[in-house]
């Protein structure tokens, strides 16, 4: 049954490997000749999908305003842009005055010459404490630390596009845009807020980005294989990608009075916490399965499983128990993109219910065909080490 408050996604802002935008993305990946971007030297022996050429003047205009980003900014700031563009609300100052604001950010770019500065430094002096705090004091700019403030990107986001209703970052990989997205949806049922912003931003052509991974043994060292078959394998299943992703969110109500069209209504949203160490993964999904109350009959899923073995595999595993879902592993094409997962696996959900069509195997031989029209689809992120989501979506 329809409700005024019901959660439509009434625009989208892609940036990735791909390209720019829905139709970029739609046209690549259902093509049938979808191949993977790659680059295998710049990071060896780790591959990654790198960004394409793009021309930041077309969602940031002032150079002044692009210079003071970094990469990971400047990809939120112009994904943002491009889905305000999207849902016709981009230039409107009283909408953007009263639009709520949601991202998901880690804690930026590091200053890698700082740290080397100071690692380097470090080799010759027993005095360590003095010695950080020196270079805290004359190295770094006094509004940072080490890392960038992961509340720069929606500030950078309010600044360009004027973005300025109730603001609010959160931060934890994965788990931080799934807990974005369920809160912005959360907000429109209840009617606290009319329409969101709402996404995150992740750029791994940058040493540190790429650390965390490494450190935790989580990085594939063969370059890239068909994601399902990662576990079979060198290295830790995963392969990064970069990606901004913003969706805006809007009630029925206040869509339908704009006359504005929407891809596809979130019906649910649910996240879950696992306790991993105790085999607890498979059983949570199979719980979020349970909660979301899935539509019967054949379903299409887009996973944005990492690759990463545990996660993958527990994911796989449910998803089969789980009846008759036929998955698609978009990772395999984008790269994991850690924040913007989540945000991603629902926009091309979205793009399925839009279209009237399903994204074709990805893995041929492993991914399974879905026939007719996607009436509801599926869209998951289970987090590389921690964290899970999924989100039920349906015409709007």
């Amino acid at each position: 049954m329809m409700s005024e408050r019901d959660v439509l996604i009434t625009g989208l802002g892609l940036v990735t490997c791909f390209g720019e935008g829905p139709e970029a993305h739609w046209s690549a990946i259902t093509s049938g000749e979808a191949e993977p971007r790659l680059d295998s030297t710049r990071f060896a022996p780790y591959t990654i999908h790198p960004l394409p050429e793009i021309d930041w003047g077309r969602q940031i205009p002032k150079r002044g305003d692009q210079r003071q980003m970094e990469t990971w900014q400047r990809l939120g700031t112009y994904a943002a842009g491009m889905a305000l563009d999207d849902a016709g609300l981009k230039g409107d100052e009283e909408a953007c005055a009263r639009m709520d604001m949601i991202v998901s950010a880690a804690g930026g770019e590091r200053d890698v010459e700082v740290d080397g500065a100071i690692l380097e430094a470090a080799r010759t002096r027993e005095d360590r404490g003095v010695l950080v705090n020196e270079k805290l004091t004359t190295e770094l700019r006094p509004t940072l630390f080490l890392a960038q403030l992961s509340n720069l990107l929606a500030g950078n986001i309010s600044i360009v596009h004027k973005v300025t209703g109730s603001s609010h970052t959160f931060m934890g990989e994965e788990g931080s845009s799934i807990a974005a997205i369920q809160t912005a949806a959360a907000r429109i049922r209840s009617g606290q807020s009319s329409h969101v912003l709402v996404g995150a931003s992740f750029q791994t052509e940058h040493p540190d980005m790429l650390l965390g991974y490494d450190l935790g043994g989580f990085l594939e060292r063969e370059g890239w294989r068909p994601l399902w078959s990662r576990d079979q394998g060198k290295g830790g299943g995963v392969v990064t990608g970069s990606a901004g992703v913003f969706l805006v969110l809007e009630s029925r109500a206040r869509a339908e009075a704009r006359g504005q069209k929407a891809y596809a209504a979130i019906r649910n949203v649910v996240s879950g916490y696992a306790d991993r160490p105790l085999g607890g993964l498979t059983a949570e999904i199979t719980r979020m399965l349970a909660d979301l109350e899935l539509p019967s009959g054949p379903l299409l899923a887009i996973s944005g499983a990492s690759g990463a073995h545990e996660a993958t595999t527990a994911e796989r595993d449910a998803l089969s128990a789980g009846g008759d879902i036929a998955v698609r592993g978009i990772a395999a094409l984008f790269g994991h993109v850690k924040e913007a997962q989540f945000p991603l696996a629902v926009a091309l959900a979205a793009l399925c219910i839009a279209n009237r069509s399903a994204v074709p195997p990805v893995e041929t031989g492993v991914e399974t065909l879905f026939d007719g029209v996607p009436e509801r689809v599926l869209a998951t992120t289970i987090g590389y080490h921690r964290a899970e989501g999924m989100a039920l979506l349906e015409p709007a």
